[in-house]
């Protein structure tokens, strides 16, 4: 199973809207196969691991990290599969919750007289899943926050400076993020001041879809963001009407996403999240700035947190992390980071941890 594990790691960033699913066939205890998903529409792992296998799946053991689906989708019922080629028995690492599945492989299989153990390793595979499961359970992506520091807190120099703060280590690993997420979403801000690419170019991976916040259409038309649209997807979420403007912008290729106003008269986050998981993007990465950073924290939309601190003190009032009030006006109100890892990252400090507390939102 663990091996499984392993394999299904290996389409982190390329699976979505499908769970990640690792598969090894056994035979008196040798791995004589294995197999994991790559991407949503090729074969599923159970599939690969057996077509791998051949006519030694007969008799054999199947491990799979996740429930084998039993229905028509994009590709054939992997349970079915199982039983065709004729696999004695299977062990599953936990039973699939989405309700086109959530038990009819497990059913299928035992009907047809194959022997089935589920929950081994049952943590860990529900570990390597977590976009897919907050999505079924809340319709919302899971959502990562992701910034880069200097000791005293600056995200940018006074002048505005912030590319080259963390180190090269730190900017490689930084683009692996990029690479494991679905969409990358900044503020118009950030976009105005650092004219990013927001694409994947340190690191092995596809490009996410670019989302900018930017509720009266200030993107700039020249904006590297706009002009690479055909390199990766671009979607300007807005509550502007301005249908010339919106024209101008779709003409270049990329989307223009309108929202009603939230109550601050901005893009409402809810329904953006929403919209982002219909098109199937169950991971957000939130690269900033303040602005973004803070909305998404007031609004307890956060999962997880990503911080690399770079050896530097930078001074000044301007770039902070976070660009307003929380409304956690008492310690005990604040925001806890749980499972909290510190690690080296070249001359860097990466920090990653969950945020637990926030109610059902968070899974």
């Amino acid at each position: 199973m663990r091996l499984a594990l392993r394999l299904g790691r290996r389409g982190v960033g390329t699976t979505h809207p499908n769970p990640r699913v690792g598969a090894v066939v056994l035979r008196g205890g040798e791995v004589i196969a294995t197999g994991f998903h790559a991407r949503a529409g090729e074969a599923h792992a159970e599939a690969r691991a057996l077509e791998s296998a051949g006519s030694r799946s007969r008799g054999a053991t199947l491990v799979v990290s996740l429930e084998p689906c039993a229905h028509h989708g994009r590709t054939p019922p992997c349970a079915h599969a199982i039983v065709r080629a004729g696999v004695r028995r299977v062990v599953i690492g936990m039973r699939d919750p989405n309700p086109l599945v959530d038990g009819r492989g497990i059913d299928h299989l035992r009907r047809e007289g194959v022997e089935v153990v589920v929950g081994l390793l049952e943590s860990s595979c529900l570990a390597l899943n977590p976009p897919y499961l907050k999505q079924l359970a809340t319709g919302l992506p899971r959502v990562t926050l992701k910034a880069m520091l200097s000791l005293d807190g600056r995200m940018a120099s006074e002048s505005g400076e912030s590319r080259g703060l963390g180190g090269e280590a730190e900017q490689r690993l930084c683009h692996r993020l990029r690479a494991e997420h679905d969409a990358v979403l900044i503020g118009v801000g950030t976009l105005l001041a650092d004219d990013p690419l927001l694409t994947v170019r340190l690191a092995r991976g596809q490009n996410p879809l670019r989302v900018v916040l930017d509720s009266t259409l200030r993107t700039p038309l020249r904006s590297r963001l706009i002009e690479s649209s055909a390199e990766a997807p671009v979607a300007i979420a807005t509550v502007s009407r301005d249908s010339v403007r919106t024209q101008a912008i779709e003409a270049r290729g990329a989307h223009v996403w309108t929202f009603d106003p939230g109550v601050d008269g901005r893009v409402p986050l809810l329904p953006l999240l929403s919209r982002l998981a219909e098109e199937g993007r169950y991971a957000l990465l939130v690269e900033g700035g303040a602005a973004a950073h803070t909305s998404f924290l007031r609004e307890s939309l956060v999962d997880r947190v990503a911080i690399g601190i770079a050896p530097i003190i930078l001074g000044g009032s301007r770039s902070p992390l976070l660009a307003g009030d929380l409304g956690r006006a008492r310690l005990a109100d604040g925001i806890a980071v749980s499972d909290l890892r510190a690690r080296r990252v070249g001359c860097d400090v990466w920090l990653e941890g969950e945020i637990r507390s926030n109610g059902a939102g968070n899974v």
